[in-house]
């Protein structure tokens, strides 16, 4: 593989692709590659690199259809495949998920979607997660894929919870390094007054794992801040209220702006990210707009979490390895 890391303005040529930065500790875009194409392996590693170097990667103007899309995950790992997906995900990919699929979550529970996200998203912090974080095996990576986007409006935000961890000072980076947390699912959900279906649906279906409040990163060693406001309520062997002043801390240290990158899309962007070390928040500035918005996503099963400690992660209730 060759490499020329003189290239203006920072980019990395490798094997005939550019990795630019485009934020100081997260985020690149790859140019110089067709994803629908068939790649070799010197691209497929050199895309590989760059996911784990800058926790995310951007590629504008492809041209993937649904088998393009699974096709090009393949190339780096196993995609997840859900039992239930809504209406809008294609019948004949199972691997893809379409986030309009989203939108049919309220009604499901007698309520308008804008209802359900306020009662799930109420804080600052509450929507910035990793996906499926409450399994014991969080998927490794994601593959979102823009189909149509508002003409202003639906940017997605990364956070790096390697380059959050390392900004710790080193007291509070040998205190947390010890500690585990429940993610659970539906934490923080907003009740409504009477009777909630969304929360007898929780009941019902309960999902929750204790997961090291910092990981390993399992390809490139590095420890990560694991936390996120929307799985996560409880750290494990602390007080209700010294978890909530712990939490409401990393919290904020993990999506404080420098560590931060945010990325605007267009019809055929599409974006790549290590869901082992990055939390991200959804749009939150789109829904009034009365634009379509349309996605879809492809999910790279992931592994079991391990700790400092060496101590891996632990199913609570509703979650096994490799169970969908």
């Amino acid at each position: 593989m060759t490499t020329d890391r003189a290239t203006a303005g920072g980019t990395e040529r490798v094997a005939g692709i550019d990795v630019k930065p485009v934020a100081g500790h997260i985020g690149a875009e790859i140019t110089g590659v067709d994803l629908a194409g068939g790649l070799d392996d010197a691209v497929v590693a050199a895309i590989r690199a760059a996911v784990l170097r800058w926790k995310v990667v951007f590629f504008r103007g492809q041209r993937l259809d649904h088998a393009g899309h699974v096709a090009f995950a393949r190339r780096f790992g196993e995609p997840v495949v859900l039992r239930k997906r809504g209406s809008a995900s294609p019948a004949d990919f199972p691997e893809i998920e379409t986030t309009a699929d989203r939108l049919e979550l309220g009604g499901r529970f007698g309520m308008e979607h804008d209802e359900w996200l306020r009662r799930r998203r109420h804080t600052l912090l509450r929507g910035w997660h990793c996906d499926h974080g409450a399994r014991i095996d969080p998927p490794a990576a994601t593959i979102l894929r823009a189909e149509t986007v508002p003409p202003y409006g639906g940017d997605t935000t990364w956070s790096n919870l390697a380059a959050a961890y390392a900004g710790l000072s080193g007291p509070v980076r040998e205190f947390v390094a010890g500690l585990r947390a429940e993610h659970r699912l539906g934490v923080g959900y907003q009740p409504r007054p009477g009777g909630d279906a969304y929360v007898r649906h929780l009941l019902d279906h309960q999902v929750a794992s204790l997961h090291p409040l910092v990981r390993v990163h399992p390809e490139t060693g590095e420890r990560v801040l694991y936390v996120n406001g929307y799985y996560v309520e409880q750290i494990a062997d602390l007080s209700r209220a010294e978890s909530r002043a712990v939490l409401d801390m990393l919290l904020e240290q993990a999506v404080r702006p420098e560590y931060t990158v945010r990325f605007r899309w267009e019809p055929g962007s599409v974006a790549f990210w290590d869901n082992r070390a990055t939390i991200h928040l959804a749009p939150g500035d789109n829904a009034h707009l009365d634009f379509p918005r349309t996605m879809h996503r492809v999910m790279l099963t992931g592994d079991v979490p391990v700790g400092v400690d060496g101590r891996s992660s632990e199913p609570v209730v509703g979650t096994e390895v490799g169970r969908w």
